[in-house]
Formats: structure tokens, C-alpha cells, sequence
């Protein structure tokens, strides 16, 4: 072993090892990766970003901002609705929302076919009386089998094809990956919608008509006139014995008091932590006086808490926004209101989307009620009380927000920030003319990258300029629509893995692999690399998983003399293949509080199914790939 393949194999573990960490955000860890092999001398400076000019990194840009496109115009709203059947049992409607999702994840980004089956599975849930997870599960795992089946469906499939390309031996076509892709797919949502929802751990309350997973903890002011004034925490708990709720908490002064005494005395100013269901949270308010943190005044703050019970709970522990003063917008919006009659002040539920602007920010620093006229309530994060107060709690993908405002301001603020609903999805009026356009230049995109008539690359950026000569996506959307942080990591890691090539450390550990459990056999070496790829993909981006593999599935094909599009389609699909965890892949991040989910339940229903891949996945490769 050379000192260059000896630097590189270092940088490449403590690689994955922050991957799987996850203390860093994966552009930051691919970033780092880069210039790491360039202080070292294995990369030289001016070639150093070369992997941002790769056509992946163009074809993932332009792909999302398409499926932006797809999903703002209602193109697919109407196809979406009309395939789930009104009638039928609990099988039909999962397996129809299930290869919904499979089938639109194929030409649109797999989160965004999620955002926008989000609000169907909420229907299906409350109509056949199941815990949302049941629901949500399957549908996540589909949007995740849908996106294997094409070149666009998965930036895993992307980065495959470049490596095919970079190896000399040209790029994938658009269906290239259907025959093996469209059968494990299949396969896949047929367990999923016989077997697999069955083993979803029942999380949250059957029925509910949101994603309800269980109890609030919340914030309420105590005023002068409350009932709570002048009482032990003790008396207050004696009077919600009733209503099955407590006192876990004290906030004065703006310091929270961890665990409230039995002989502590609420003053007149305070704030009461307090934890209660839903269907309770009203009738709290009410009989103690008190006054919801960070909403209006108390008539209109119990007026919201009975719309939050009737619209279900925004999760299992939530912390409302304890500024305990009504903001200035919401009085503008209230004066507003009364002065001509305008929309009323509700509760709207919102969930952060992976590549929403809110991630890592807090509320005191949105300003939300001076910008939208909205105000943050409570949140909800993957079953657990936050430890801290929500103003000072960063967003995180994944949290569900309680916001209170006009449906008008909240779904600005969802669109300008990449969130979505929960209950209804009312963000853009469907166009049906820009709706045709989108759809007719979006074929025509496909059809050119299928016949061979333009590069991919090539073909969807043309689609990307007409999306936007036509205003299908609004100038200044486009590059809201982009993640920056996912053409980060392909630039850098796709850099990094030329590196792995040319200081022969690819080969290094294909002969590692070969020697010491292939033993020289193709086949089992085209299992080993399926199942490592699978592996990793589950604990580190699929993107960057598929970026370290691809060199060295290359490196086998050449040791064993075999067909390199074996291997590269036995990457494709481990990549695309993460259902062990909630961090492998950002729809599974996605639906973890919405569903009241724990790191562990994944696997129950994912580690059946990617078994069952492993065994329908080696056989069509065998058969449409051969070695």
C-alpha cells in the first residue's frame, strides 16, 4: 500500500464515519472530504471543483427544479386523487397511494412526491381509522422504490450513469434501469401493501384527522384575573386531576424551572408548562384562565385551542411560543380583519421540508409576525418534549409547526420557506393551462433524453429554460428550488472518488474484497457489493454512498474481467434501497414525527423488504446485466 492510498482510505473512512455521525450537515462532510485530499496532495488545486462541471451535478439541479414545476401547477394533483379509489378496504387504498408514490418518484424527486402524497395519506388514515405511521410508512418506502426505476428518478441513478461515462464505456439511457428497477419496485410495493404495513408499529391515535401522535406540552400565560394566581403548583394539579393534565414545568423570568415543585406558587406573569391531550387542552385553557403563550388575547387563544382539537394534535410533545404578549402583526391582522370582513385567524399545521430556509433557525430570529403576520404555537420533534424553549430551538426537517394566522399568510410563509401542510394543501391555485405546458414540455424532455437526441443534461436544462420562459415556475423560485447542499456533496464527492481511482485505492479494496470473501467469485462479489452499498445507504446519504461505492464496483468488474454494469446496477439499487433507518434517506426523516416514530421501528418492516430486494434484485441483474 502506497502513502497516496493510504491518505485517501483514512479520508474516506473518517468520511463515512461523519456521515453516519451526522453532527454535520453532508455537504459540509463532503466539503471537508475535498479539501482534505487537496492539502494532502492528492488532488491538485486547479482541478480540485472539477466535479461541479460533472452533467449529474446539471441533471439533479434541473430535475428538481421540474419537479417544482410538476408540483406547483396541480399537473399532478388530479392524477394523484383520481388513482386512490373512494372505495375499497385498507389494502386497496395503502397499495393504490403506495404505487401512486412509486409511480411519480420515477419522473419527479422522490421527497416532492412525498410532500404531495402527504396530504392523501392523511385522508386514508382518517377514513379507514389507522394510525398515520401505517399510512405513512408504506407510502415513504414507495416514493423510495418509485425512484429506481428511471435515470431522473434518484440522484443515486445520476451519479451511476456519470461513473459508466468517466469509465469510458458512456453513460445510461433513461430506461436503462427500468427492467431491474420497475421489477424489485414492483415486488417491493406488493409486500409493502400486503404484509409490510401490518409490521408498522401502531404509533399515535387511530383515526385522527391529522398526524396526532399523542399528547401537548405547552405553554400558557398566567394572568392577573387566572385562577392559577396565588396557587401551589400542587392546587393546580388537584384541579386537572379531571382532565388527566399536569404541571411539568415553570417559566419565570425566562428561566424554566426543569420540574415545578408541589409547594411552588404560581405568580401572575408566569408561564405554566403544562402537559395535556388534545381533546383536553381547551377545557385547561379555559378553567384556569390562562392565556396560550405567544397567541392572542384568551378569548380567541381558547377560540384556537378548540379549532386545534377539531383539526387533531400538531404531535406528541409540544412546546407553544412563549413571548406572552400579543405581536403587533397579530393585532394589524385582527384590525384587518374586522375592517373588512377578510379571513378569519385559525390554526394550520406545517411540517419543514428537508430543504426548507427554517432548518437550523430559531424563532426569535424569524421575526415571523412582523414578515408574515403569523405566530408560531408549538411543534412537535419525533415524539419527544423539547428541551428548551421554542424560541430558542432550532428547526430541524421533519418538525411539525402549530401556526396560527390567516390561511392567505400561512401559506405564504409555507411557500417561501419550504414547508408543507398536513391537514389540506392549499399553497398554489392548480393552473390547468400551465399544468398541460408543464406536463407537455416535461414528456418532451423525457422523450429526448430516451431517443438518445440530447444528453440529459442537455435535454432537461432546455426543459428547465422553457419552464421558465413560460412562467410554469415563477424566476425567482428556480433557484429556491434548487438544494444547494446536494450539488455540493456530488461536486466534492465525485472529485474525491477520481481520487480513489487514479491512486489505485479503488482497486486496493476491490482486491481486499475479492481475496478475502469473494474469493474470486462474481457472484458473490455482485452480493457483496448489493449488500454493502444497501448497508451504507441506510446510516449516510444515498448520494454520497453511491459516490464512494461506484469506484470501487468498478475496481471489482476490472479484477474479475466482468461486466461493469452489473455492478454499477447492483449500486444503483442498494443506494436506492434505505429502509432501516430514519436517516438513510430524507423521506424517512421526513415522516418521523409525523408518525410518532422511534429510530428503532424502521426496520420492521424495512429489513423484510430489503431482504426481498437482495433476492428478486441479484437474479435480474443476472439476467438483464450478465456478467
Amino acid at each position: 500500500m502506497t502513502a497516496a492510498q493510504l491518505i485517501i482510505l483514512v479520508i474516506l473512512a473518517v468520511t463515512v464515519a461523519l456521515f453516519i455521525w451526522g453532527a454535520w450537515r453532508h455537504d459540509m462532510v463532503a466539503l471537508a472530504s475535498l479539501l482534505a485530499c487537496v492539502f494532502t496532495g492528492l488532488i491538485d488545486p486547479q482541478d480540485a471543483f472539477a466535479g461541479f462541471a460533472h452533467p449529474a451535478v446539471v441533471t439533479v439541479a434541473c430535475v428538481l427544479v421540474l419537479s417544482r414545476g410538476l408540483q406547483g401547477t396541480g399537473a399532478l394533483d388530479a392524477l394523484a386523487q383520481r388513482m386512490i379509489p373512494s372505495g375499497g378496504g385498507k389494502v386497496l387504498a395503502i397499495g393504490a397511494l403506495t404505487g401512486v408514490g412509486a409511480l411519480l418518484s420515477g419522473f419527479m424527486n422522490n421527497v416532492g412526491a412525498l410532500a404531495l402524497l402527504m396530504p392523501v395519506a392523511a385522508d386514508v388514515a382518517e377514513k379507514h381509522e389507522l394510525p398515520p405511521g401505517k399510512v405513512l410508512m408504506p407510502l415513504s418506502f414507495g416514493t423510495i422504490l418509485g425512484g429506481m426505476t428511471t435515470l431522473i428518478g434518484t440522484p443515486p441513478n445520476l451519479i451511476v450513469s456519470g461513473f459508466r461515462a468517466t469509465a469510458g464505456v458512456g453513460s445510461y439511457g433513461m430506461f436503462d434501469f427500468t427492467p431491474v428497477g420497475l421489477v424489485v419496485a414492483m415486488v417491493g410495493v406488493l409486500f409493502v401493501c400486503l404484509i409490510g404495513w401490518r409490521l408498522v408499529p401502531a404509533r399515535g391515535q387511530v383515526g385522527a384527522a391529522t398526524f396526532d401522535t399523542g399528547t401537548y406540552l405547552t405553554e400558557a400565560l398566567v394572568g392577573e384575573k387566572s385562577a392559577a394566581a396565588g396557587k401551589t403548583v400542587w392546587e393546580i394539579t388537584r384541579l386537572l386531576v379531571e382532565e388527566d393534565a399536569q404541571v411539568v414545568g415553570i417559566v419565570r423570568n425566562d428561566a424554566r424551572v426543569a420540574a415545578a415543585r408541589a409547594g411552588q406558587r404560581v405568580n401572575a406573569g408566569d408561564i405554566l408548562v403544562i402537559e395535556a391531550e388534545p381533546e383536553a387542552l381547551s377545557s385547561v385553557i379555559s378553567s384556569l384562565g390562562l392565556t396560550l403563550a405567544g397567541g392572542p388575547a384568551q378569548g380567541d387563544a381558547q377560540k384556537g385551542a378548540r379549532e386545534a382539537e377539531a383539526r387533531g394534535s400538531a404531535g406528541k410533545s409540544v412546546a407553544a411560543n412563549a413571548d406572552g404578549k400579543t405581536s403587533g402583526a397579530t393585532k394589524r391582522g385582527k384590525e384587518r380583519d374586522r375592517a373588512t370582513g377578510g379571513e378569519e385567524v385559525q390554526l394550520r399545521e406545517l411540517v419543514v421540508m428537508p430543504d426548507s430556509s427554517l432548518i437550523g433557525r430559531t424563532v426569535q430570529h424569524l421575526h415571523l409576525p412582523s414578515h408574515y403576520e403569523v405566530n408560531l404555537l408549538a411543534l412537535s420533534r419525533q415524539g419527544r418534549r423539547t428541551v428548551r424553549r421554542l424560541r430558542s430551538t432550532p428547526l430541524l426537517a421533519g418538525d411539525a409547526l402549530l401556526m396560527m394566522g390567516t390561511d392567505d399568510d400561512i401559506n405564504t410563509l409555507a411557500a417561501d420557506k419550504g414547508c408543507v401542510p398536513l391537514a389540506f394543501r392549499d399553497i398554489s391555485i392548480p393552473n390547468k393551462e400551465k399544468a398541460a405546458v408543464a406536463l407537455v414540455a416535461m414528456a418532451l424532455a423525457v422523450a429526448g433524453a430516451t431517443f438518445g437526441l440530447l444528453p440529459a443534461a442537455i435535454s432537461f436544462a432546455t426543459c428547465v429554460l422553457a419552464f421558465m420562459a413560460l412562467k410554469v415556475v415563477p424566476w425567482r423560485g428556480v433557484y429556491d428550488a434548487i438544494d444547494g447542499s446536494v450539488l455540493v456533496l456530488l461536486g466534492a464527492l465525485i472529485t474525491v472518488a477520481q481520487a480513489m481511482e487514479t491512486t489505485g485505492a479503488a482497486d486496493l479494496v476491490a482486491r481486499g474484497l475479492l481475496d478475502t470473501l469473494a474469493q474470486g467469485e462474481p457472484l458473490v462479489a455482485l452480493v457483496l457489493i448489493l449488500v454493502i452499498t444497501m448497508t451504507l445507504s441506510d446510516f449516510m446519504n444515498n448520494a454520497a454512498t453511491a459516490a464512494v461505492m461506484c469506484s470501487i464496483a468498478i475496481g471489482v468488474a476490472e479484477q474479475l474481467q466482468a461486466n461493469p454494469d452489473s455492478f454499477l446496477m447492483a449500486v444503483a439499487i442498494g443506494a436506492s434501497c434505505a429502509f432501516l433507518t430514519p436517516v438513510g434517506h430524507q423521506n424517512n426523516m421526513l415522516i418521523l414525527g409525523l408518525g410518532g416514530f422511534r429510530f428503532g421501528d424502521y426496520w420492521r418492516m424495512g429489513l423484510p423488504l430489503e431482504i426481498l430486494v437482495v433476492l428478486v434484485s441479484v437474479p435480474m441483474l443476472l439476467w438483464v446485466w450478465p456478467l
